[in-house]
């Protein structure tokens, strides 16, 4: 089954500095049914203006992913690192027993547009961690990249969740097919232009929460950019 979540009926907040979309209830939005989808908790489209950002704050047992889409994203956290995020990258930071961070657009007169992605743990308490890596775009051109998974890579950083994370790059012929367990939950989120998830039309913004589906393709792209959620139900 596979059910769509228009970008249009996601939740906003304008805080002047910081726009923001949430797919999942967040702060001051708040929907009973859209609560998250297996154990992805968030994901927030967020666009912060030059010279602003989030101050220091803290987490506690969540896997944090930021995956940037222009500008450049500021990191610094009590672990001591300090950090550029520039589109490309994806940033994991483990929040386990408990860290302090603040996010600041880093790019000098240029809004920074970033997705960030909660995924619930499947382990409370660990040490705080923090990783980052490249993702070059032949790894996502017409292809699905694995860039988060319990289970490291060259492109991959580790998350201590049920959980990969995949993205992708297609447009005009390009196309890929992936294997789904049924028992498990997948969840598509449109970054930029337009594909089909098996079939169903997606737009930027828009999302596809699928369950008991042996398997996803994705298609009949313009200019898309994509991610994938291999989830726990």
């Amino acid at each position: 089954m596979l059910t769509l979540r228009k970008s249009q009926d996601r939740g906003h907040a304008d805080h002047g500095w910081l726009k923001s979309f949430h797919s999942f209830s967040f702060a001051e939005y708040f929907d009973p049914q859209h609560m998250g989808w297996g154990n992805l908790r968030v994901i927030n489209e967020d666009r912060i203006a030059p010279g602003t950002g989030f101050g220091t704050h803290g987490h506690r047992d969540m896997e944090i992913i930021s995956y940037v889409l222009s500008g450049n994203l500021a990191h610094q956290d009590s672990m001591g690192n300090v950090k550029g995020i520039p589109p490309g990258d994806v940033q994991r930071m483990s929040a386990g027993s408990g860290v302090r961070h603040s996010e600041f657009n880093h790019a000098k007169g240029e809004q920074t547009h970033f997705l960030q992605i909660w995924i619930e743990p499947n382990v409370r308490g660990i040490a705080p961690s923090y990783e980052q890596k490249t993702v070059p775009e032949s790894a996502k051109r017409g292809q699905l990249a694995l860039v988060a998974a319990p289970e490291p890579g060259e492109h991959t950083v580790k998350i201590h969740a049920d959980a990969r994370m995949y993205a992708g790059l297609f447009d005009g012929a390009e196309q890929a097919t992936l294997t789904l367990d049924p028992q498990r939950k997948a969840y598509v989120f449109v970054v930029r232009g337009s594909l089909q998830a098996n079939g169903q039309a997606l737009n930027a913004g828009d999302a596809a929460l699928l369950q008991a589906e042996p398997r996803l393709t994705l298609d009949q792209a313009r200019d898309a950019e994509v991610l994938v959620f291999d989830l726990a139900p």
